[in-house]
């Protein structure tokens, strides 16, 4: 399908943040993501504890995952419980983050994070199954709950309206399934035409600007709708877009642009 004018123009803008933005240096010391944790271990036990605990202060998140000390994900529960005693971020106190390393270390026992998230997405092409088998798995490896904890895990629901966008799980979706300078690629089972993008405040609010999307809500449906406008651009791989629309929101370039 050819694209209109318009969308010509916006495509060739997109496309050029995004060869802007595709590189090593993107990621540094003044140019933060937390997936610079992530890819410092490419492990996707620890990718997805950094990605749960992304939300917030981006220099917070960097600090918080900097403090933990995730070889404690093959360390025993006693160890972890006494290591991460005073550990706490947000609304996760140290009994939030302790659970969620014990259960990961479970999990971790058992099966691969990808195996499991296969589960369920293999049986509906849906990631947001794949999703909810990896929250089910998490939460039953170790008996704990709090508004923290409950925050950190997410919920998914049966509907798209009004539900939460599942922003830090799509992300670590994008960074295990996607490869690139950005992304880890250390997934191979699930194809980046399915994934949804990782839908922030930045990036709502810079595609409503660009006309990517007519959805005033921030949840779900709104993931989906800016997901299928990207498609346009590109169908097999809608997410190469989310990193420099990210970035054209959090550092205001959206005048220059628009």
């Amino acid at each position: 399908m050819s694209l209109k004018p318009l969308d010509q123009n916006l495509k060739a803008l997109l496309d050029a943040e995004v060869a802007k933005r595709s590189r090593s240096d993107e990621l540094s010391g003044t140019r933060l993501d937390p997936i610079m944790v992530a890819k410092r271990h490419n492990d996707e036990y620890i990718a997805l504890v950094c990605a749960l605990f992304a939300y917030g202060n981006v220099k917070q998140i960097v600090k918080f995952l900097d403090s933990l000390e995730f070889s404690l994900l093959d360390a025993d529960e006693d160890k972890i419980k006494h290591a991460l005693s005073y550990h706490y971020y947000r609304f996760q106190k140290s009994e939030d983050v302790i659970a969620l390393f014990i259960s990961l270390l479970r999990l971790k026992k058992q099966s691969s994070l990808e195996a499991i998230f296969l589960g369920g997405y293999e049986k509906s092409g849906s990631v947001i199954d794949g999703v909810a088998k990896l929250i089910d798995a998490i939460r039953s490896n170790y008996d704990h709950s709090s508004s923290g904890y409950d925050f950190l895990l997410s919920k998914v629901s049966g509907k798209t309206k009004g539900s939460g966008a599942l922003k830090r799980w799509m992300m670590f979706l994008r960074w295990m399934v996607r490869s690139d300078s950005i992304d880890m690629g250390l997934w191979s089972g699930v194809s980046k035409t399915d994934l949804i993008i990782p839908l922030d405040t930045h990036t709502f609010n810079v595609s409503k600007k660009l006309g990517l999307l007519s959805r005033k809500s921030y949840d779900l449906e709104a993931a989906l709708e800016l997901t299928d406008s990207l498609k346009r651009f590109d169908a097999s791989d809608p997410l190469k877009y989310d990193f420099a629309l990210y970035r054209i929101g959090q550092e205001r370039l959206i005048q220059e642009l628009a």
